[in-house]
């Protein structure tokens, strides 16, 4: 059976030139090359990629394990500089700060005991990530967390 029968037999919308074979292949090596390489980019880059790109300007939150975090179209050192301003304009001491160069964290308490932490991490030269996690294990306050991301939207806005 030739690839002009098979066309025809499976009702094809295009009748397929036995002769031009190797430009059917090549168009179909082509297509299937484009998706292999958009779902290898998709399963590299992964979903927080996706919503890092939508979130960035719109102000969407994740909320996963108790960390409420969101993406703010800012530099990591305005953004690093407005999360210790308002936490002295809060009265909340630092209790331990570390930083690997692309992540800091943060330990911090507010005036009524609750712990807070804060990573702040570089995802792109002007998008930089705050997660904020209020309370303790299996007692997060998410409430907490978006008023403090709220402040942060205040400050890096103004």
């Amino acid at each position: 059976m030739t690839l002009l029968d098979m066309s025809l037999e499976h009702g094809s919308f295009k009748q397929v030139n036995p002769s031009n074979r190797t430009g059917v292949i090549r168009s179909m090596t082509r297509k299937l090359s484009a998706w292999i390489v958009a779902v290898c980019w998709g399963v590299v880059a992964g979903c927080a990629a996706v919503v890092v790109a939508t979130g960035a300007g719109a102000g969407a939150y994740t909320y996963v394990n108790g960390e409420l975090a969101r993406a703010y179209p800012a530099a990591y050192i305005r953004t690093m500089e407005a999360c210790t301003q308002i936490l002295n304009d809060l009265k909340m001491p630092i209790k331990e700060q570390t930083s690997d160069g692309v992540q800091t964290t943060i330990a911090t308490e507010r005036q009524d005991g609750t712990p807070m932490t804060l990573k702040i991490k570089i995802i792109g030269l002007d998008v930089t990530e705050v997660s904020v996690r209020t309370g303790v294990v299996g007692y997060w306050n998410r409430d907490l967390s978006q008023q403090f991301q709220e402040f942060i939207s205040q400050r890096l806005n103004s």
